[in-house]
């Protein structure tokens, strides 16, 4: 009895030091953790989104214990909807979850835990071990660019690499199927922050290598 008593007191001991990487908690435990509620789905899905793809979206953060919000997309410096790859960590794990699966035009309420969001740390003004909750909107969701058919598309001239004209015209090509074109300064915008995420070498180019973050062989 006296050793069941002290085995569960350095299990709760333990158990409140655990972060993501613990050996106690599996990823497939965590990635359980997200809860998605659909708010709003088009009758009509042309794309639903997946890891890899490049997906335009706007999105709030609020904070579950008192609703106080800390982030607003359309406030954010020029307030544009924000252009990521979903899956690849440019976002909090919770949201690169929580995302998936989502058509052009869908909204989601998505909250997410500490442990997918900001952790025990935090992340100003977020405090830490939050539980945080996002209310989301895709606009736009693009075939995977990394991946090799993608690449292959946006190399018009065939030499391995991308210019900022290649880039530029795959974004609206793919941008302006669903019928909602842009100005010149738009695709500058998403134009100039790709090259910054992925021209390592900083040349006015995206080579195969700098544009494979996957790491894989394929291209």
């Amino acid at each position: 009895m006296m050793w069941r008593l002290v085995s569960c007191t350095l299990c709760l001991l333990v158990s409140a030091q655990l972060s993501l990487w613990c050996v106690w908690a599996s990823a497939a435990e965590l990635d359980g953790e997200v809860k998605i509620e659909v708010v709003y789905k088009p009758e009509e899905c042309t794309q639903k989104s997946k890891r890899g793809d490049l997906i335009n979206v706007h999105y709030d953060g609020f904070l579950a214990k008192d609703g106080s919000q800390f982030y607003c997309s359309r406030s954010d410096k020029t307030g544009h909807p924000q252009w990521f790859v979903l899956g690849v960590g440019q976002v909090i794990k919770g949201l690169d979850l929580g995302m998936e699966d989502m058509c052009p035009g869908e909204k989601r309420k998505i909250t997410v835990p500490p442990g997918l969001a900001f952790g025990e740390k935090g992340k100003d003004p977020v405090p830490p071990n939050a539980t945080v909750v996002f209310e989301v909107e895709v606009y736009s969701v693009s075939r995977g660019p990394r991946t090799m058919e993608a690449f292959t598309m946006m190399d018009l001239d065939k030499d391995r690499s991308l210019s900022k004209e290649e880039v530029k015209q795959y974004l609206q090509l793919e941008y302006e199927k669903g019928g909602k074109p842009r100005n010149a300064a738009f695709y500058e915008k998403i134009m100039a922050d790709i090259f910054r995420k992925s021209d390592q070498d900083s040349n006015g180019h995206i080579s195969a290598k700098e544009y494979n973050i996957y790491g894989h062989d394929e291209l």
